[in-house]
């Protein structure tokens, strides 16, 4: 009996490895010190495009080159938890929908496939408010049909963050963000009810709120809008 104890004792304890998509932008950076911190994860995997400008005896980073779908799957590990923070914009882009595609849809789908094969039973998933994939707008389009090919993959639980406006300092200049974030308190107080889901929340909670998801040990798939992500990020 002792013996049993003791072994679900070190069951519980068992530390995690955490593979992080999209640890330079605005969310994953913050997500990527939060796990750093966090004592439930011992190793964290950051796969990227170039070298970040961090360090730490926790992290790991594998340079690959995401449009290689050979060195992309063989950069990716065994694990534990995906944390997927990918996005891009059109202007990064110059308006082309093949590569945004290619970034926001092969990146997170190909990882979230192989991701079944190397052992990972969670999926964190940075998505957006509105999401679907019947919508007739290109990128919400584009986000519910990440969402239905992920939730679709047999992982013990798959947590799917929809924020709206994200607030916060960026490191790249987004003029038409900027002038949103100065109306969001204004914004925030006329959406109430059904609209409450659209109100701006901050980067670093979204951030907490996905931390928080990955030590839930509940299964199947989830979808969190405004409240839930406060509600989560306590």
């Amino acid at each position: 009996m002792l013996n049993l104890h003791v072994k679900s004792f070190l069951m519980i304890r068992q530390k995690k490895t955490a593979l992080l998509l999209g640890a330079s932008g605005f969310i994953g950076n913050q997500l990527l010190r939060l796990l750093l911190d966090d004592d439930s994860f011992d190793k964290v995997i950051a796969l990227v495009r170039k070298p970040l400008e961090i360090s730490d005896p926790k992290l790991e980073q594998r340079i690959t080159d995401f449009a290689n779908e050979q060195l992309y799957r063989e950069a990716m590990p065994a694990g534990d938890v995906i944390f997927c923070c990918i996005g891009t914009t059109m202007q990064q882009v110059r308006g082309n929908k093949t590569k945004y595609r290619q970034i926001d849809y092969d990146i997170p789908v190909q990882a979230a496939k192989w991701g079944i094969e190397k052992g990972y039973t969670q999926y964190i998933l940075v998505s957006a408010i509105g999401a679907d994939a019947r919508s007739s707008n290109f990128y919400l389009r584009l986000k519910g049909e990440v969402e239905a090919a992920v939730a679709s993959l047999p992982y013990k639980a798959v947590h799917i963050f929809q924020p709206s406006l994200l607030l916060g300092h960026r490191k790249e200049s987004r003029p038409t963000e900027k002038m949103a974030q100065f109306f969001s308190p204004l914004f925030s107080m006329l959406t109430i009810g059904g609209f409450k889901k659209y109100r701006p929340v901050k980067g670093n909670t979204v951030a907490n709120a996905m931390l928080k998801a990955s030590d839930s040990d509940i299964t199947g798939t989830h979808t969190y809008t405004y409240s839930a992500i406060q509600s989560l990020a306590l």
